[in-house]
């Protein structure tokens, strides 16, 4: 499946570059020294510097990583290119007759997507994450996957059921709304562990990063009217920077291109409140409706529009004066709002009619109304295509943005995200987007709370293309974190990571069109200070399959490391052992004995078949359940297991 997911070129095609590829003028599997090589018409030179201070580069600290690619002919900048490159301390891997594994057999192997087979740095790669409707978080990645049947990478673990998040514009942080706990959870999406956590008060559910990244702006749904409206959150200090009532009611938050205003709703008051983002402070309330349901900024109209669920009409708020300047009549019911990247189409849900409306902000009026799904509640919209996610079908709309503003409504087609609909998952849906673009493909990701998968639709085809179990979990949103290249200027391109190790680095890179494989080198020192940071204890599971029967004692050994020493960690009196049933069972306490040499075991029950998630605690390493990497067991009648354990 890595073929399917892969960011554009990065594909299966790729792999047919290590079969034909000629030298490159030194010895392939010797990483070069120089920082610059010339081949088939194009230079590349490549720099890795600290990001944001001089100096050497230094294992705990981030880089910046930059190849800048010009014609050697006219020595202009060559753009729109897709760069594949990793980065992993230059050692050997050997291969199955333990032949040492030169740096450009490493990469044609990276690009195989085999377990086990994974650079310390992968600059092509991206995450897909699920905001679980129990308290967690899971971490699929959709380049590799365990023999061919799971993808998950990590597991967040939330204090409370989370409801919406924002990402930082690096990709470094995510911000989740914890509307049980009062408070933004902060997850490091280095490493995909919580951490921090900001204590905002009341009942946090929207939250908006600013167009610049200087403020996160969170809906504060508390029932007190003197505390409902807005918190504001420095996404750097963590501190609280303001706090402004603005009415009764759920709040949806937009801003203005410049960050100069920002407008938040009041369901339960049918009012938008303005806020002057520089003072911090409400200016004024507009009367826009019964109920606002959805904002959203257009920028070919320099407008705010605003549905109301209640009277079915968009009110059009002039982005300078925010007075009321349009109207625009659809049917009571409408939902949630998007815009397509011009700003031209504007397209509203409709539950109660079982559609969607369309806008033409160049004249504000009704353009289409398209029928599609059965309680449609959730738009996406790429550069081809607006997705319709609806409650009560299993399927996916598809509504073509090239036909819009022509004389007849658009046709929509469909595709199957799941077998079951999602609105049997129950309450507890969430408010962040269960569809997201995949990155810079034309095609979307898709969760299933209902089924509990997540899906990768490729735009053309007739269903979707891959599926990455949740193992038991109820995904209710989706976002990727983006770990890619990006073009950050003509020919240069770019992207920050951290350095996970000291030692000398093989930094692989390559070009489909035209074929180009070369190795550079990069050296990264030694940094105590890193040295100190993490888990105090590394762990091993040993444990030789995943899949063990229900209902019968489960004895789970796993081994304890100093991270410093490397040494095994013996007389630890205070291990213990946490599991519970996916998605959200009660968790249990296994009891702990020591076997030596570091080794501890655990006694595990295990009654019902399913999921279950074990976690390992040391209070005297001051080490959490969660801090340690966790273990996923299935329970499964013996025959099963057996020939699953065969297989």
């Amino acid at each position: 499946m890595y073929c399917l997911a892969v960011k554009r070129v990065l594909r299966c095609a790729a792999l047919g570059l290590f079969l034909a590829a000629p030298a490159l003028g030194q010895a392939p599997e010797q990483a070069s020294l120089s920082n610059r090589f010339v081949r088939e018409g194009l230079a590349v030179e490549f720099s890795a510097r600290p990001a944001g201070r001089g100096g050497e580069l230094r294992e705990g600290d981030y880089a910046e990583i930059t190849f800048g690619i010009t014609d050697t002919s006219t020595g202009k900048p060559v753009r729109s290119l897709a760069p594949g490159a990793w980065m992993d301390v230059g050692q050997t891997v050997a291969a199955r007759d333990n032949v040492p594994l030169d740096c450009r057999q490493k990469m044609s192997l990276y690009l195989s997507g085999r377990v086990g087979i994974r650079p310390m740095i992968d600059l092509n790669s991206y995450y897909v994450l699920a905001l679980n409707q129990d308290s967690s978080i899971s971490v699929v990645d959709p380049m590799v996957g365990m023999a061919g049947k799971t993808y998950l990478y990590a597991h967040i673990a939330l204090p409370r059921p989370g409801a919406d998040w924002a990402k930082s514009a690096d990709d470094k942080r995510l911000f989740v709304t914890i509307p049980r706990a009062s408070q933004l959870a902060v997850v490091d999406a280095e490493n995909f562990k919580v951490a921090g956590k900001v204590d905002v008060g009341g009942v946090p559910m929207r939250i908006v990063m600013q167009n610049d990244g200087r403020y996160l702006w969170v809906g504060n749904d508390s029932k007190e009217a003197a505390q409902s409206g807005v918190v504001v959150v420095d996404p750097v200090s963590l501190a609280v920077a303001g706090r402004i009532p603005t009415g009764r009611g759920h709040h949806e938050i937009a801003l203005s291109p410049d960050d100069r205003w920002a407008l938040a709703t009041n369901r339960e008051d049918g009012t938008v409140s303005v806020i002057d983002v520089h003072r911090m402070e409400k200016v004024k309330d507009v009367k826009t409706g019964l109920q606002p349901i959805s904002i959203v900024y257009a920028r070919l109209s320099r407008a705010f529009y605003v549905a109301d669920g209640k009277t079915g009409e968009i009110a059009v708020l002039d982005g300078r004066s925010h007075e009321v300047m349009a109207r625009i009549k659809a049917k009571p019911g409408l939902g949630p709002m998007r815009f397509t990247e011009d700003g031209r189409w504007g397209l509203v849900t409709n539950s109660l009619e079982n559609a969607v409306h369309i806008i033409d902000t160049a004249s504000n009026r009704l353009a289409h109304t398209v029928s599609v799904g059965k309680r449609p509640y959730q738009l996406t919209i790429t550069r081809a295509f607006a997705y319709v996610r609806s409650l009560d079908s299993e399927k996916v709309g598809m509504i073509p943005l090239s036909e819009l503003g022509r004389d007849r409504a658009p046709a929509v087609t469909e595709f199957a995200a799941g077998t079951e609909r999602p609105g049997l998952a129950g309450p507890g849906m969430a408010v962040a987007a269960p569809m997201v673009s995949a990155l810079e493909e034309a095609a979307v990701m898709v969760a299933n709370p209902a089924d509990g998968n997540v899906y990768f639709y490729m735009e053309g085809m007739v269903a979707p293309m891959a599926t990455f179990r949740n193992y038991g979990h109820r995904p209710v949103g989706l976002e990727v974190i983006n770990r890619s290249l990006k073009e950050t200027e003509p020919g240069l391109y770019k992207t920050t990571v951290r350095l996970p190790a000291a030692g000398k680095y093989d930094v692989g890179f390559m070009l489909q069109s035209p074929r180009v494989i070369h190795c550079f080198a990069a050296e990264v020192a030694s940094n105590p200070a890193a040295k100190r940071a993490g888990p105090a204890l590394e762990i091993e599971h040993l444990i030789k399959s995943r899949r063990v029967p229900v209902g019968e004692p489960v004895k789970l050994a796993f081994k304890l490391t100093d991270a410093q020493t490397q040494k095994p960690r013996t007389g630890l009196s205070d291990v213990r052992v946490g599991y519970h049933m996916a998605p959200a069972g009660q968790r249990k306490e296994a009891l702990v004995r020591e076997l030596g040499e570091g080794v501890y075991e655990a006694a595990l029950s295990l009654p019902e078949a399913g999921a279950y998630y074990v976690h390992v605690a040391v209070p005297s390493a001051k080490l959490r359940f969660g801090d340690l990497t966790f273990l996923s067991l299935i329970a499964q009648p013996r025959s099963e297991s057996g020939r699953s354990a065969r297989r």
